[in-house]
C-alpha cells in the first residue's frame, strides 16, 4: 500500500479494516502515521497543482514563446459567513521564462470591492476547477501570510511558497 492509498483510507477512520488496525496502535505510532498520512497528501496536492500549471502554459497562445521555467500566484482574501480567509488566489500571477522572481508586492493602487457572488462567479467561469481545488487544500494545509506568493516551478516539478 503506498502512503496516498492509506491518507485515503484514513479519511475514512470508522471503517473496517481501519478501524480496528488503528486500535492495536500505541497513540505515538498513531501520531507519526497521521504526520506521514498529511505529507503525502500535501505533496499529491503540490502535483496537481504543477500539472495544471504545465497545462496552463502549454495552453499560452504564440508561437515564438519561451519556455515556461515557472508560474506565480499572489494570495487573496474571501468572505466567508465566519469571516474572512486568506488564501491562494486561483489565478496565475505571472508566468516566467527565467529564474527571476516577479516583484508582485501590491501597488498604490485604488481598491474596488467586489460583491461576493460576482468573485465566486468570476472563479466558476474563469479559474481551473482543479488548480483551484489544489490551491484550497494546501492553504489548509499550510497557510499563507499576506504578502507571501507561491512559486510552482515546473522544470523541477516543485511548489514553493514565498515569503516577503
Amino acid at each position: 500500500m503506498n502512503p496516498l492509498e492509506l491518507a485515503e483510507l484514513l479519511t475514512a477512520p470508522t471503517q473496517h479494516p481501519v478501524r480496528e488496525a488503528l486500535r492495536e496502535l500505541a497513540p505515538k505510532e498513531l501520531d507519526t502515521l497521521v504526520i506521514e498520512a498529511l505529507a503525502a497528501t500535501e505533496e499529491a496536492w503540490r502535483q496537481v497543482a504543477v500539472s495544471r500549471v504545465k497545462a496552463f502554459a502549454a495552453g499560452q497562445p504564440g508561437d515564438g514563446r519561451p519556455t515556461v521555467v515557472a508560474a506565480y500566484f499572489t494570495t487573496m482574501e474571501r468572505r466567508a459567513a465566519d469571516g474572512m480567509h486568506l488564501g491562494w488566489s486561483p489565478f496565475v500571477a505571472a508566468v516566467s521564462d527565467s529564474e527571476d522572481v516577479p516583484d508582485l508586492r501590491p501597488t498604490r493602487t485604488t481598491a474596488t470591492a467586489v460583491p461576493v457572488g460576482e468573485a465566486a462567479l468570476a472563479e466558476e467561469v474563469f479559474a481551473d476547477p482543479e488548480l483551484a481545488a489544489a490551491l484550497n487544500r494546501l492553504t489548509v494545509l499550510d497557510p499563507p501570510d499576506h504578502g507571501d506568493m507561491l512559486r510552482v516551478h515546473l522544470p523541477t516539478r516543485t511548489v514553493t511558497r514565498i515569503s516577503r
